[in-house]
């Protein structure tokens, strides 16, 4: 699947405008016992900064960073902490990014020669292993290509790839409506970005430009500022399904030039993280941004980290569902090259070789690296219908490292504390945080309001980070614990998924609580009093 976010969820917001006459175990200490209900909508102020403040000071269900560097880490000085990210790639020249990017000392740039013996030739921030790929099917496509074997496995994949391009069929007249009218506006205003007010001020005997102002003006009235964002996405989500994820004719990998059904055919990629178009690192930006833009200065978002962290960025989520290997490989790349938390925003429903992921997580877990990883945006619960990768196999967890985070919306009510995209699992999803609404870097100096258990995942993966730097000493296994055991629970009943199921909070994850930050750094420092120092390296 593409890196998960929510663009899936937008295009259903738009596809409902179009249906107008117009178009046709809780810890009992932190327990948020009188919950403080908002005072009218959040003020844009803080809903750029939402995940950040607290919910007893300020009534949203933040991960309190912001009290946690008020009040626990004025005037502490940490240790240099390196943060993977694994992603579609990423922008590492934004301006919000300066001086947080991983660079690999022992590689000197461009000399065509891997000067550091670690088997990959001038990576120099990273690697990246989609080389010149961009596009890419989805796994079910692939298990479909390969041709009916009999298995139950092959008649889940057809059955759930015939159902997908059918409801796409049935979306597309409506994409193709919308489409036009969006080119007939610019067309007729002669620019390409235009406003609600431009296309009221429309005065036309056109019929046809009538009908195009009329589909736009509901759109925009209803979408807001960002609807041509939002159309954007929705045109872009259904052509990619229809032309790359979905299209058993496309062969997305043959660029790459490996055998992607191999894990020992490794010479392959390249040193450059952003890709073959920076564009297309929009969302390994934006979870870059998350954890490390910079706080206080103004300009976009602030991140989870303020100082000391490192991203060293991994390419290997394409636009589709990655492949196995690659994210195996990305692991092993990140944990030897000195990642201690690797954050992976991505995911998917089938996985032919996870057992070389769970190799990759155990690796990991042997290195002492926490692995961070999004629920994934099905609304589903992943305790019947797994998220790959995962931590369990036959029912049994297998890692003491890996962690998976589910996504919050800043409410505090019934129906707006769980982001109604989010999986949930009493068993398989372990805490919640911020992913509704986050506000983080995109390419070429940008920023935008991007949603998805993707956002929630580096959120947490920060606050992880943050305990990493100040107590080094500390293992990822701890780590998880502490996020896990320090969390704000909350006492009420939540909608989840697409089916709005009721149950309590409590039930919705592991620890049935939300990632805070201030909690976990006062466990971290207790835990850490108690816990053999670390050695660090010169």
């Amino acid at each position: 699947m593409k890196p998960i976010k929510t663009i899936v969820f937008a295009s259903i917001a738009i596809a409902s405008l179009l249906n107008s006459p117009v178009a046709q175990a809780q810890n009992k200490k932190n327990t948020a016992e009188k919950l403080i209900p908002k005072k009218g909508a959040i003020k844009e102020a803080d809903l750029i900064r939402w995940s950040h403040l607290d919910l007893e000071k300020d009534t949203i269900p933040g991960m309190s960073i912001d009290k946690a560097y008020a009040e626990l880490l004025k005037g502490k000085k940490g240790t240099p902490i390196i943060v993977g990210v694994i992603d579609s790639g990423l922008d590492i020249d934004h301006e919000d990014l300066k001086g947080k990017i991983w660079v690999n000392k022992k590689e000197i740039a461009g000399n065509g020669i891997d000067d550091d013996k670690n088997g990959f030739i001038d990576d120099i921030n990273g690697w990246n292993f989609l080389g010149e790929a961009t596009n890419e099917n989805l796994e079910l496509t692939r298990i479909v290509k390969k041709g009916d074997d009999g298995s139950d496995i092959y008649k889940a994949a057809k059955a759930e790839l015939d159902q997908k391009l059918a409801e796409l069929m049935q979306q597309k007249p409506q994409v193709d409506m919308i489409s036009n009218a969006d080119k007939a506006i610019k067309a007729h205003l002669n620019k390409e970005v235009y406003t609600l007010e431009d296309i009221k001020a429309i005065s036309t005997t056109d019929e046809s430009l009538k009908r195009s102002k009329a589909i736009m003006s509901n759109i925009a009235a209803q979408a807001g500022p960002g609807f041509q964002d939002e159309i954007k996405g929705y045109l872009d989500y259904v052509y990619g399904q229809l032309n790359y994820n979905l299209n058993v004719n496309f062969d997305g990998r043959k660029v790459v030039g490996d055998n992607p059904n191999d894990i020992n055919d490794r010479k392959y990629g390249n040193g450059n993280v952003k890709g073959p178009n920076v564009e297309d690192a929009l969302h390994g930006t934006h979870v870059a941004g998350i954890i490390a833009q910079t706080r206080g200065n103004n300009v976009g978002g602030d991140g989870v980290v303020a100082n000391n962290v490192q991203i060293m960025a991994v390419r290997a989520v394409p636009n589709g569902d990655e492949y196995d290997k690659d994210i195996a490989l990305a692991i092993r790349y990140a944990v030897d090259n000195g990642a201690k938390v690797i954050n992976g925003s991505f995911g998917k429903d089938y996985s032919p070789h996870k057992e070389w992921v769970f190799e990759a997580i155990k690796y990991a877990e042997s290195k002492d690296v926490l692995f961070v990883h999004a629920a994934g945006n099905d609304g589903k619960d992943v305790d019947f219908e797994p998220n790959y990768p995962t931590d369990e196999v036959n029912g049994v967890e297998f890692a003491s490292n890996f962690l998976t985070i589910g996504a919050l919306n800043n409410g505090t009510g019934k129906s707006d504390l769980v982001a109604p995209f989010s999986n949930y699992g009493a068993k398989n999803v372990d805490v919640f945080s911020p992913g509704m609404q986050i506000y983080a870097t995109v390419p070429n100096n940008k920023y935008l309001y991007e949603q998805g258990t993707s956002m929630a995942s580096p959120n947490a993966a920060g606050v992880a980070a943050l305990i990493r730097s100040y107590y080094p000493n500390l293992k990822a296994a701890q780590v998880k614990q502490i996020l896990m055991d320090s969390g704000t629970a909350m006492p009420v009943e939540v909608e989840l998924g697409e089916t709005k199921e009721v149950r309590a909070f409590s039930k919705a994850s592991k620890s049935g609580s939300i990632v805070n930050a201030y909690n976990a750094l006062k466990m971290a420092e207790n835990m850490s009093a108690k816990a053999p120092k670390a050695k660090l390296k010169n």
